[in-house]
């Protein structure tokens, strides 16, 4: 098995990613590591600015790519590169190894040299903290559309004069009136675009934007940027927030890697796209140097990238000769004035119509459309003709993790030192021991489930997460826990780092909450998988029974539900990156401030909403004493995506077991049609609270929960006097 780690979502990766998914190859295993979950398109990026595009419209779902690709997704942001062990340092996690390694990072406007700048200006890039800021300037024009609008656009060149084009345009139609825009467009040479060959480009931007009201200041060298604006060389003094659309520069991490670069530090890669210091790194787009190819900073480039880039890296696996990549020495420059027209430019000929634009937005759809419906995947082809036969594994004590690999997925673990831990991991023995407090009863629990996610590390925290809410909707204090890992066959480095990855994620729950990490077990199988024993101790009398519900009570839900169909929906890759990124935000989130804070306002009654469902789960609350419960459906809190999933069709493969439940449900027909309905049999993995608590208390156990993160509580029904011999769920609109 071979490691290709792909640091980066720029437009060369995300082709190249899909042209994997159509054709990848078996035992070479992709990792894709990205900060963002979605990467937007240059090309279109100015008329999302102006308002003619729509986000969805605009971005590469990489979470999404990643999955199709059969690529692990890690959404981290990388902070040091190690060339000589060959691993990444990203987030808090461990790090991450690799054989061969792509990047495709991008660049962002250069400000170390400029004070003020790094403080007080608007980058244009990295450009979803762009968007963001952008987002804030929009807002607020529309929110005070009568007053005074200053902006400040620093560099003149085709990225800064395009943005100012569209910037004008997206205000003044927020604006009550044009006048109460200021625009300020501040550029160090004597012409925009000066680098351009065609200077009837230059004359024409800067005519139609002087035409607009834009103030133009040329030959300016800005010496520093405040809060309120910044100062020039000359002594020009401008008011108003600042946006920096200046020359590039490279991540600063790429300082320390003793790769080769250029003079500005960009990574110089040749012909075949490939690092001269270090071949087994590619580098494409912005953060690559061509070294016998030197062009701009452009996305056309990029995108041209992309096919060459994943052609060699199949030939690197298959062991044929990388072909060459030579980009052509011009390029037909298309900048959009604001007003669904735009200028071309093509060497010494340039023109203006609103039919480039029209054709610039076709051929952009076009390019994004392939990203929306993504193929049929093929199956993996061998990498090379003499590949072996697949191996037999063993099964019993055959198939045990080897010794070294566990040992050294363990060595750098971070674990809790905690009290009552006789025999652990410190001093392992054939099993723990741990002291059980006087006058405190052992309370234990048990889970495990497969993958969900292609995120090891993540895996870790969501299964921890999942085992211990057992403990806290028992009212028992976490002590310890033992481990139960499946590991994928395959090569001992590579079930090392996959193992260091879970275990990782595990350790940073337990430390959170000083649990001891006392032992485990580790097995080859054919998916990685991951599962708990959690021991907790609790006072006799202190012991919460989920069947103690009361007529009269309220029922509080912690948190939203719909795990269960978005994976569903994911493993069709349908589902949108960005609800996963809320679904695993849910469930990587502890419950244990929740049953404090449902224990403090006298719960009587706790379960968490796990694999059975709201339905399921609420019925074995119910079933001790008979009681019924009414609950309101359009109260129920919902996980972003999940209800058109479920319209989509998309549930879990357990939801038609947990629908037996109906057989106690009363719900006119319409209700039933709704697709919220079908949530309530929607299993969930590590999701919230579900406890009956008295309804003068409501108020004020809400405003506590969502003081301290869950944000989704909400009261989603009533404790009732059963009606008939048997529980009861009554569904309601409110």
């Amino acid at each position: 098995m071979t490691d290709l780690v792909l640091v980066g979502g720029g437009h060369s990766h995300a082709i190249a990613l899909r042209m994997w998914g159509m054709n990848p190859l078996r035992n070479v295993r992709l990792t894709l590591i990205s900060d963002v979950t979605y990467t937007p398109y240059s090309g279109m990026l100015p008329g999302y600015v102006a308002g003619f595009y729509g986000y969805d419209e605009t971005h590469i779902d990489l979470r999404r790519l990643a999955y199709f690709a059969g690529a692990d997704f890690l959404r981290e942001k990388v902070f040091d590169l190690n060339l000589e062990n060959k691993i990444i340092l990203c987030g808090d996690r461990p790090p991450v190894r690799f054989d061969y390694l792509s990047l495709d990072i991008g660049s962002t406007p250069s400000v170390t040299n400029i004070p003020g700048a790094r403080q007080y200006a608007i980058p244009a890039k990295p450009v979803p903290k762009f968007l963001t800021a952008w987002q804030k300037i929009l807002d607020e024009a529309s929110e005070n559309p009568s007053q005074k609008q200053d902006i400040i656009i620093v560099g003149g060149g085709a990225g800064g004069t395009e943005l100012a084009f569209n910037i004008h345009h997206a205000l003044t139609q927020k604006l009550t009136s044009p006048n109460l825009l200021s625009l300020h467009l501040v550029h160090r040479g004597s012409a925009l675009i000066s680098g351009n060959e065609n200077p009837w480009v230059s004359q024409k931007t800067e005519k139609l934007l002087l035409q607009r009201g834009v103030k133009i200041h040329l030959n300016e060298e800005v010496t520093e940027v405040f809060k309120s604006g910044l100062q020039c060389q000359s002594g020009l003094r401008l008011t108003g927030k600042v946006i920096w659309v200046t020359q590039a520069s490279p991540a600063h991490w790429l300082e320390k890697s003793a790769i080769e670069t250029d003079a500005k530090g960009f990574v110089v890669v040749d012909e075949t796209l490939r690092s001269p210091s270090h071949p087994f790194v590619f580098a494409t787009g912005d953060i690559a140097s061509m070294r016998n190819h030197p062009r701009p900073k452009a996305g056309v480039f990029a995108v041209r990238q992309g096919k060459p880039l994943f052609q060699n890296w199949r030939r690197t696996f298959t062991g044929e000769a990388l072909i060459d990549y030579n980009p052509q020495k011009r390029y037909l420059a298309l900048i959009g004035t604001g007003d669904q027209q735009a200028i071309a430019s093509w060497w010494k000929l340039g023109w203006r119509s609103r039919w480039l634009w029209h054709w610039k937005d076709k051929i952009d759809r076009k390019f994004m459309d392939q990203f929306a419906d993504l193929p049929e995947m093929k199956p993996m082809v061998a990498a090379t003709a003499t590949e072996p036969a697949p191996k037999m594994y063993c099964a019993g004590c055959g198939a045990k993790v080897g010794k070294n690999i566990l040992a050294a997925a363990l060595s750098d673990l971070e674990t809790s030192n905690t009290e009552g831990v006789v025999v652990g991991l410190d001093q392992p023995d054939d099993a723990a021991v741990i002291q059980v407090p006087k006058d405190q009863l052992l309370v234990q629990t048990v889970d495990y489930f497969p993958s969900l996610i292609n995120d090891p590390y993540l895996l870790g925290q969501i299964v921890t997460q999942h085992c211990l809410s057992d403990l806290y909707t028992m009212g028992a204090m976490p002590h310890s826990v033992l481990v139960l890992a499946s590991i994928p066959h395959g090569e001992a480095r590579v079930q090392q780092g996959l193992l260091q990855q879970m275990l990782a994620g595990v350790t940073k729950v337990l430390r959170a909450e000083n649990i001891a990490l006392i032992g485990g077990h580790t097995n080859e199988a054919d998916k990685l998988g991951l599962g708990l024993t959690c021991n907790g101790f609790i006072q006799k009398d202190d012991i919460w029974r989920k069947g103690e519900v009361q007529a009269g009570q309220a029922l509080i839900l912690t948190k939203p539900l719909g795990t269960g169909t978005l994976f569903a929906a994911e493993m069709q890759r349908v589902a949108k990156g960005k609800w996963l990124d809320g679904a695993i935000a849910a469930m990587v989130q502890s419950n244990r401030k929740a049953a404090e804070i449902l224990r403090k306002y006298g719960a009587t009654a706790c379960t968490d909403i796990t694999g059975f469902g709201l339905a399921g789960h609420l019925l074995e609350m119910l079933q001790p004493s008979g009681l019924s419960a009414e609950l309101y459906l359009d109260q129920l809190p919902m996980l972003h995506g999940a209800v058109e999933t479920i319209k989509q069709g998309f549930t879990s493969s357990l939801a038609p077991q947990n629908h037996t439940a109906e057989q106690f449900i009363q719900a006119d027909m319409s209700l039933r049609e709704n697709p919220k309905y079908e949530l309530l049999f929607d299993p969930q993995t590590s999701g919230g609270l579900l406890a009956s608590i008295a309804p003068e208390k409501i108020t004020a156990c809400l405003a506590d929960l969502r003081q301290v993160g869950y944000d989704a509580s909400i009261e989603i029904g009533t404790i009732k006097t059963a009606q008939t011999s048997s529980p009861q769920l009554i569904i309601s609109t409110s």
